[in-house]
């Protein structure tokens, strides 16, 4: 077997060959479909975590900094060396195959969304998730520079830093109240759409931070104007991406029903999310965020359902990838040098959620235990910071210690979400102020 290894591998140049490079990527995936189910199952069956903590904590143990070069496959070497480009520690073709894992969370995650539920509770939505934004934003914003890991406000650093402190998890979040009957609740209801919101916020704000890191990178100034622009075309995108499919989704989802071709929709309507995906890139956005408007489009359509029992069986295998490839960008070799400012940023998380999301909360109907609530169940970062963080480090505008802060700060809000929120929902007390009249 081994001799049949080397005979694959071996290309006569000092480059790997095709076949090598293909052969090691799906040696690495295979491994970290089982590493992350088995992270997964322990996480939730015994420490009654999600099983997204599994999946990064076991990604930092095999990654490239710990033990990815002593897991050795014959004829291969190595498994997880540091060979990536530029700030990414991990390979290309790893990398990419991470990528189109997330695409398809975010795109299942909108197919999973009520969207006349978060309609209905806009206002309360927008009001909350806003408030949430500012807060985190502004909070890391300033520590970052105040601590010394930049050296304005201005600066990439302490930019990015803001723009991951901005969003909640809507994954994280959903299966939480889930667990606990509460999504149609008032404060449930409140806390997804704020989550949603200040997703597709946090988006924008990566399109805005990543033009302004881009032109303090290069030298060149800052055109308030451009910034606008880009600030217009990126919100006006999405706001007519999801309105033009909101429209289409329906005919288009009948169209496709009529193909005899057993499965031939669910490929259609996955080559739609990502062809817009893409798109999204070309107009100064993050490709999931196409894909989660697209897949808030196809929610309304009677397809949605059937379209996400198709899709579970990728979705279970892949999208712990993401998690996974994420926690192997992780240096903890890197926590020693900002452990206090990695405490301070993480205890300033909790607290620009439960203020600026709790008290915004109690402007629009909410008395202090609603708001408490809401502001609680905003606390845990999850999918979309990592995204930030990833696209920050992946183009070398911030570095591993900042990324080591931000996986730190997504671990410990994670965690404790569930921990403070159990016990405000056992209460017996009502969350929203009581009209008059009412006992």
């Amino acid at each position: 077997m081994l001799d049949i290894l080397n005979f694959l591998v071996a290309s006569g140049t000092e480059e790997p060959s095709l076949t090598h490079i293909v052969m090691k990527l799906v040696f690495q995936i295979a491994v970290i479909m089982l590493v992350a189910k088995l992270a997964g199952e322990f996480t939730e069956r015994f420490l009654k975590q999600p099983s997204v903590l599994g999946e990064i904590l076991i990604g930092v143990v095999i990654s490239p900094f710990l033990l990815g070069p002593y897991i050795w496959i014959p004829g291969l070497g190595p498994l997880f060396p540091v060979e990536g480009h530029g700030y990414v520690p991990v390979s290309s073709e790893l990398y990419s195959i991470a990528q189109i894992a997330v695409i398809l969370l975010l795109f299942i995650a909108g197919l999973e969304t009520d969207l006349k539920l978060f309609l209905r509770y806009a206002f309360p939505a927008f009001v909350v998730g806003m408030g949430g934004v500012i807060f985190s934003f502004v909070f890391g914003q300033v520590t970052t520079v105040w601590m010394g890991h930049a050296e304005s406000y201005m600066a990439p650093a302490a930019l990015f830093m803001g723009a991951i402190m901005t969003a909640t998890s809507v994954g994280i979040t959903a299966r939480i109240l889930s667990e606990m009957k509460k999504l149609n609740t008032p404060e449930g209801i409140t806390i997804l759409g704020a989550a949603v919101v200040d997703d597709v916020l946090g988006l924008i704000v990566l399109s805005l931070v990543m033009v302004i890191s881009e032109a303090v990178l290069h030298g060149g100034g800052i055109s308030w104007g451009h910034l606008g622009i880009v600030s217009l075309k990126a919100f006006g995108y999405w706001v007519a991406l999801l309105a033009v499919w909101i429209l289409l989704a329906k005919p288009v989802a009948w169209l496709l029903r009529k193909f005899k071709s057993e499965g031939a929709w669910v490929v259609l309507i996955l080559s739609i999310c990502f062809f817009f995906a893409a798109l999204s890139e070309v107009f100064g956005l993050a490709m999931i965020v196409g894909a989660y408007a697209v897949g808030l489009a196809f929610s309304q359509t009677d397809v949605a359902e059937e379209l996400t029992e198709r899709l579970s069986g990728f979705y279970q295998a892949f999208v712990p990838v993401f998690f996974v490839v994420t926690g192997m960008m992780v240096n903890v070799f890197a926590f020693k040098e900002v452990l206090v400012f990695g405490i301070i940023i993480t205890l300033l998380a909790i607290l620009s959620k439960v203020l600026g999301c709790g008290l915004p909360a109690m402007t629009v109907g909410f008395n202090i235990m609603g708001g408490t609530r809401v502001g609680v169940g905003m606390l845990p970062r999850g999918e979309v910071a990592l995204i930030i963080a990833s696209t920050g480090l992946a183009r070398g505008i911030i570095s591993q210690d900042i990324y080591g802060v931000a996986i730190l700060m997504t671990l410990v809000t994670t965690l404790l979400a569930p921990l403070f929120l159990v016990p405000l929902f056992k209460s017996a007390r009502s969350g929203t102020w009581k009209k008059k009249g009412e006992a």
